[in-house]
């Protein structure tokens, strides 16, 4: 039977990202603070990981404005995205591109054959007819970011294989494999350890990985116009960039002499994008001297060389959408399950489930505020204190239990459990400050508290870690008395 009812979640940082796609016109150097960029998409939802699918600023990308990852097509023309055809059931879209009237994306709609084995793998479906869309992925074969050669004959993927998940994190364990695109089961390995391919022309692949020095860097693999014929794979790369900056997710000219990145430079906060000169080996600053203080994502070329685009946050004077909503319905895989993406952390449902008890934030400036079930209005209990994973009492509408103090870490930190007491009647007006009152539970002398999980009755079971290990105290809400110790693992 499937389960019933609403599931709440946090992602971490997604309700701030605003993305948006913009492009500059690398005609316009020198860049400075006025270079002026241009907004391809419309500020609803976030718009991410695009591609050009023409040469009149047409792009192909991926929002979320529909609860969940799916394809969208803008140009000039129309009025708003046009969504493209795509896997229904699919709860993940990603890298969609757009090469002889024919669309490429990863998909996640097909279960895997065993347990810890991605779902992800790449489809092609035919625009012009609206085709059915044909698995270009062995089934079983986890494939990641595809690329499509200068002519369309040949993809580029990042490829898992068949393994199942290895628990690897930083960096995925993916190979370089191409194959025809009319025959995507001839495959082969060209380079082993490589992610985010990009052609350049039909002989030369650029891609990113983690170099033996540590740093992430751009390598560069080149073979004959017709790889079929080589049997050099899998083949050493060459390393296209130096040691001493962080390179990722690059974007080739076809034209072969320059390539765009994303790079993290020593002492800079944030992500930008350069275009690095494959011939002087020079790097030239883009979207550092445009917005100092955004990341930028992903860059993409288009065809003729001249506009290069990325995505990053869309800015608070910008149009569109600027206010993050508190709750976000998001699609759910199971008919009678509702999925809600909070504005927060550690959400917990009151009794009768119309409020939700969450942290805004794990931070200084956090606390504990409650919002209404429908996400129509939020109220703040507790703040500017560090606040963390809340459970809200089954049998009082008017208590929440909450964590105070650091959160990850060590257990020489103090944090205690506090009771929060306020009164239901201060929902019903005009306030956005409940008043409240808060007890603390455990003494402030008990050092290593560290309270990660609560359930609430006439007890309140807390966890504690400590010197001694991981301890359970059962404390009773009535007395307020520590009645029952378990010793857990050390």
């Amino acid at each position: 039977m499937d389960p019933k009812g609403t599931v709440t979640f946090t992602s971490v940082g997604r309700p701030q990202y605003g993305f948006d796609i913009f492009t500059v016109n690398l005609n316009q150097t020198p860049f400075t603070s006025s270079t002026s960029e241009h907004r391809l998409t419309d500020g609803i939802s976030i718009n991410f990981n695009a591609q050009f699918a023409n040469e009149d600023q047409s792009i192909v990308f991926v929002s979320e404005r529909s609860g969940s990852p799916r394809i969208y097509l803008t140009r000039p023309a129309l009025s708003k995205p046009e969504q493209l055809p795509s896997a229904p059931n699919s709860l993940f879209h990603d890298r969609p591109i757009i090469k002889n009237h024919r669309l490429y994306f990863i998909s996640a709609h097909e279960q895997p054959d065993q347990p810890f084995k991605s779902w992800s793998a790449l489809y092609s479906t035919e625009l012009q007819n609206k085709r059915d869309i044909i698995r270009l992925s062995p089934y079983g074969v986890v494939d990641y970011s595809p690329a499509i050669s200068k002519s369309g004959k040949f993809v580029a993927v990042a490829s898992y294989g068949s393994r199942s998940w290895e628990g690897d994190f930083h960096e995925l364990k993916t190979d370089i494999v191409i194959f025809p695109a009319s025959d995507p089961n001839n495959r082969f390995v060209v380079c082993e350890r490589g992610g985010w391919p990009t052609w350049a022309g039909d002989s030369t692949i650029f891609f990113h990985r983690q170099a033996d020095d540590g740093w992430w860097s751009i390598f560069r693999l080149e073979f004959p116009e017709n790889p079929l014929e080589f049997s050099g794979f899998p083949a050493v790369p060459s390393r296209v960039t130096p040691p001493g900056l962080l390179c990722f997710t690059p974007a080739a000219f076809h034209d072969r002499k320059r390539i765009a990145v994303a790079t993290r430079r020593r002492g800079k906060g944030y992500r930008h994008i350069e275009v690095f000169d494959l011939e002087s080996k020079v790097f030239h600053p883009v979207t550092e001297l445009l917005n100092p203080n955004f990341h930028h994502y992903n860059p993409f070329v288009s065809p003729d060389f001249e506009l290069l685009g990325y995505h990053r946050f869309r800015g608070e004077s910008t149009q569109g959408e600027t206010t993050v909503p508190h709750l976000e319905p998001v699609m759910s895989p199971i008919k009678d399950l509702r999925m809600l993406r909070i504005n927060g952390s550690f959400p917990s449902f009151s009794p009768s489930g119309d409020l939700l008890a969450l942290n805004p934030g794990l931070d200084e400036n956090g606390g504990v505020k409650v919002v209404k079930s429908d996400g129509s209005k939020r109220w703040t209990l507790i703040k500017a204190r560090t606040s963390f994973y809340n459970s809200w009492s089954p049998i009082e509408k008017h208590v929440i239990y909450t964590s105070l103090g650091p959160i990850f870490e060590s257990v020489k930190t103090t944090v205690q459990i506090a009771r929060i007491t306020f009164d239901p009647a201060d929902l019903n007006g005009d306030l956005e400050e409940i008043p409240c009152d808060v007890k603390m539970l455990t003494r402030s002398w008990r050092r290593g508290v560290c309270a990660w999980e609560m359930r609430v009755g006439l007890n309140l079971a807390v966890n504690l870690m400590n010197h001694c290990g991981l301890l359970v105290i059962l404390i009773s809400v009535a007395s307020l008395l520590i009645f029952s110790t378990v010793k857990g693992i050390k």
